[in-house]
């Protein structure tokens, strides 16, 4: 029964729409990129055309219109062969609400991509375009009726669009960074530590996070000025074969996952076969205390030497180790190297070196024997030395310390803690270690040589003065 009355009101239906008398019609083709698009000011699916002026009025078509869309279409393609596009529209809704559109004649393709059409392109708004379409005026007063439920539908379907802008990026990296071409992002990749000879097992991740801890406090406590910003697991993909592969957490299904919320290698295996290993790293993000300052050195004729040395700490900074005093025209007294030296050692504090030639010069890796990977501090030296030798000035970046330190708290795990400062008796800043080289004491030659341990024998690590000659040279985990 209720399918006979739906195909009653089908046929109903049928009935009237052949009835009705076919008009030309508006058919909506791109929408408008302003929020007037579903106004009565502009044209919409269904709008019956009563009126076309082209060419400023020159011709006027009213209805009916011959041939109805195909007859316009000869039409307008007439006009825009003859250079006259511009057109305007006037349509009606309804019995008494009417409306225009001013538009010029653009030249499309169909939906089949052959055949060569006509649509109008709003002169106000050129992301909104119609078209015509013959349909019987019941089923254009229908879709007038339903202009609220067909905006709701457009609003559901219609998609945020993305876009592309042009950027200016050379101009950007040379003008709007402290150091052109180089960011200010500071950071250091800490590999879990093996805890076999071999290789096949690794610590866990909380062993990892500790020993970044451990050294973000260590470089504090040895007078370099920086602070903590982020922290972060990376990983990284290896191959992995034979006992490190039967010995890590197989994520075949989903119980297995609580096993990886703490493991520093799990392996999986590929479509192929192939056992691989995914290495959870720790990246840790930190930043100097007082930002970066820039020292020119300038060099001129006549200059022996540059006036400074450096060494490194064991957390593999490069820091200014000792400036020539007395001296007033030395390249590092010109610069104001030596006032931001003793003022660095008033308030124990090392001057620790960023960059050199806008090249970073900071420690960048912990491997898994737990050596860290850092700039050697003899061939930093042969670097400057030439720089001497070639009277091309030198950049140095220096790590400030001059801002507000952190309020020091008594917890020493705390990941923020500020730079300690030490008493004369135990500051690091002047106590050498296994990869520093004291200042030359006074009365000492240069060509004195210091020894910190038995198997380094080595002379002063000095910028500018015989900073490459030694006898020989060995340092514990050195793999630069």
């Amino acid at each position: 029964m209720t399918m006979d009355r739906t195909q009653t009101s089908q046929s109903s239906d049928q009935s009237r729409s052949s009835s009705s008398p076919i008009v030309l019609s508006i058919e909506c083709l791109k929408g408008s990129s302003k929020a007037e698009e579903w106004t009565g000011d502009m044209l919409q699916t269904g709008d019956i055309v009563e009126e076309l002026r082209i060419g400023g009025g020159s011709v006027t078509i009213r209805p009916p219109f011959k041939n109805g869309k195909i007859g316009v279409q000869k039409i307008l393609h007439s006009s825009f062969k003859s250079k006259d596009t511009s057109i305007v529209v006037r349509v009606r809704r309804g019995p008494a609400e009417f409306s225009e559109l001013q538009a010029c004649i653009v030249p499309c393709s169909d939906s089949f991509g052959k055949n060569k059409q006509y649509m109008l392109r709003s002169i106000d708004d050129p992301n909104y375009a119609v078209g015509f379409c013959d349909r019987s005026e019941s089923d254009c007063l229908h879709l007038i009726a339903s202009r609220s439920s067909r905006m709701v539908k457009a609003l559901t379907r219609t998609p945020l669009q993305d876009g592309y802008v042009s950027y200016r990026w050379e101009k950007k990296l040379n003008q709007l960074l402290q150091v052109p071409n180089s960011s200010c992002f500071l950071s250091i990749l800490f590999l879990p530590k093996a805890s076999d000879r071999i290789g096949s097992r690794y610590n866990d991740l909380e062993d990892t996070l500790a020993r970044a801890n451990a050294w973000l406090n260590a470089s504090q406590a040895s007078g370099v000025p920086i602070i903590f910003m982020n922290i972060q697991t990376e990983s990284l993909l290896t191959k992995i074969s034979g006992e490190t592969a039967s010995s890590t957490a197989n994520t075949g299904s989903l119980s297995d996952l609580s096993n990886l919320a703490n493991a520093s290698l799990y392996g999986f295996e590929d479509y192929h076969g192939v056992d691989i290993g995914v290495v959870r790293a720790v990246r840790l993000w930190y930043a100097p205390l007082g930002g970066e300052i820039p020292i020119e050195i300038k060099l001129k004729e006549g200059d022996t030497k540059l006036g400074f040395a450096i060494s490194r700490t064991e957390e593999g900074f490069i820091y200014i180790s000792s400036v020539i005093d007395g001296d007033d025209d030395a390249p590092s007294t010109r610069s104001g190297l030596q006032n931001l030296y003793r003022e660095a050692i008033s308030k124990s504090q090392l001057l620790a070196v960023s960059r050199i030639s806008n090249q970073k010069v900071l420690p960048w890796i912990a491997s898994s024997t737990g050596a860290i990977r850092c700039y050697d501090t003899v061939s930093l030296s042969q670097k400057l030395s030439l720089h001497r030798h070639a009277k091309m000035p030198i950049l140095i970046h220096l790590i400030l310390w001059d801002k507000p330190t952190l309020p020091q708290k008594s917890d020493s795990s705390n990941f923020m803690a500020a730079p300690i400062p030490l008493p004369p008796e135990v500051d690091l800043a002047r106590q050498p270690n296994e990869n520093q080289v004291q200042p030359l004491p006074p009365g000492m030659s240069n060509d004195d040589t210091i020894s910190n341990k038995p198997d380094v024998i080595l002379n002063r690590d000095t910028a500018g003065d015989i900073s490459f000659r030694f006898h020989d040279f060995s340092t514990p985990n050195n793999w630069v």
